[in-house]
């Protein structure tokens, strides 16, 4: 694909190459029972054009209206929906609490209620799967399970989610961090964001930090007794969202947070997170490569950010050179002068090229 065109004087930030569309449609629809979980969707574009999931990051991130300017709404129906436990979708994590709401909360249960959408949605021939950073990760796994309908993926910031991939993000020297904060003792994203990683690290215990996601976690799990121990639950849900909101950005934009500074959205972003890293992701070891032969079948468009510190470029590495390995060259493959966010400048051009560049699917099933 040419992405000569990114040159050009195309812009993101109030001046998109696509405004932001109407929304056409809405609603909530019933995946699962006890707890009943409801998905919250919604529509734009062109209710006859190319249908695109778009799943959203995390787990946990709930999707925006903006998630939907990356598309032609004259050419494609693009679908946004908040996963469980987060954003609209109900029960939510911080209303109705993570005994609920992570209840049935897994990634076959994310699989399975794509597959409802769509027969909601009467999407009857494949579609385009549009995912970033957990998104990227959901998206392989639906194309695994349910490749026919999988017209083509299209993935930012890969996360394949392995132990290695976990750690760098959130342990690196946080077990030296205490007697030397500086230490570059094992490889990770404190590299390059020390303030950041030390608010992170602030609100554990030395003996804590010797698994940052496990002592999360068990704050996350804690049923609280008193106003002290609910508000330290906050702050452990804030500090974990912020740090991983600030160090999207190649650099960090610290003056506004955005949602990831908001108690709600920490609240699910933060538990339902630690739910699944705990759970290593719901998915067996090695499962895309075990797969690879199946995904190398659909053609896969790539764009990471050569400096993504989420989610580094040796994780877009391994995917590649396992399509190539299995005989599926991807289709695309983008690295960019730019982080981990879909939203910086370079991966949100890269990513709208890709959409203008797809070749057209047939009529039939729309």
């Amino acid at each position: 694909m040419d992405f000569s065109r990114l040159q050009a004087s195309s812009k993101i930030g109030d001046d998109w190459v696509y405004p932001q569309p109407p929304c056409l449609n809405f609603g909530w629809l019933e995946v699962d029972r006890d707890p009943a979980h409801r998905i919250y969707w919604e529509e734009y574009g062109n209710p006859d054009g190319e249908p695109v999931m778009f799943l959203h990051g995390g787990p946990g991130g709930a999707c925006a209206p903006a998630m939907a300017r990356f598309f032609d709404p004259g050419r494609y129906r693009v679908i946004l929906f908040d996963q469980r436990g987060c954003g609209k979708s109900e029960p939510n994590v911080a209303s109705a609490g993570p005994a609920v709401a992570l209840s049935k909360n897994t990634t076959d249960d994310l699989i399975g209620d794509i597959e409802k959408l769509r027969e909601r949605l009467e999407i009857g021939g494949p579609m385009h799967v549009f995912g970033g950073s957990w998104g990227s990760t959901l998206a392989m796994a639906y194309a695994v399970a349910h490749p026919a309908h999988c017209a083509s993926l299209i993935l930012r910031g890969i996360f394949l989610g392995a132990s290695e991939d976990l750690l760098y993000l959130y342990q690196g020297n946080a077990a030296t961090w205490g007697a030397d904060p500086y230490g570059l003792t094992e490889p990770g994203a404190y590299m390059k964001y020390p303030e950041e990683w030390a608010a992170l690290l602030s609100v554990l215990t030395p003996e804590e930090r010797g698994d940052v996601m496990k002592s999360y976690k068990a704050i996350f799990d804690m049923v609280p007794s008193n106003d002290a121990e609910k508000e330290r639950q906050l702050e452990a849900a804030l500090t974990w969202s912020l740090w991983e909101g600030v160090i999207s950005n190649m650099i960090p934009e610290t003056a506004d947070t955005g949602k990831f500074g908001e108690a709600d959205f920490a609240l699910c972003f933060a538990q339902i997170e630690a739910h699944y890293f705990a759970n290593e992701l719901f998915l067996p070891a090695g499962h895309f490569f075990r797969h690879i032969a199946t995904l190398a079948s659909i053609p896969v468009h790539i764009v990471h950010g050569r400096f993504d510190e989420v989610c580094p470029l040796t994780q877009a590495s391994r995917l590649v050179a396992a399509l190539r390995d299995a005989g599926g060259e991807p289709a695309t493959y983008v690295v960019t002068n730019a982080g981990h966010s879909a939203m910086e400048r370079e991966n949100a051009l890269a990513l709208t090229a890709i959409m203008d560049g797809l070749p057209r699917l047939g009529t039939e099933g729309r």
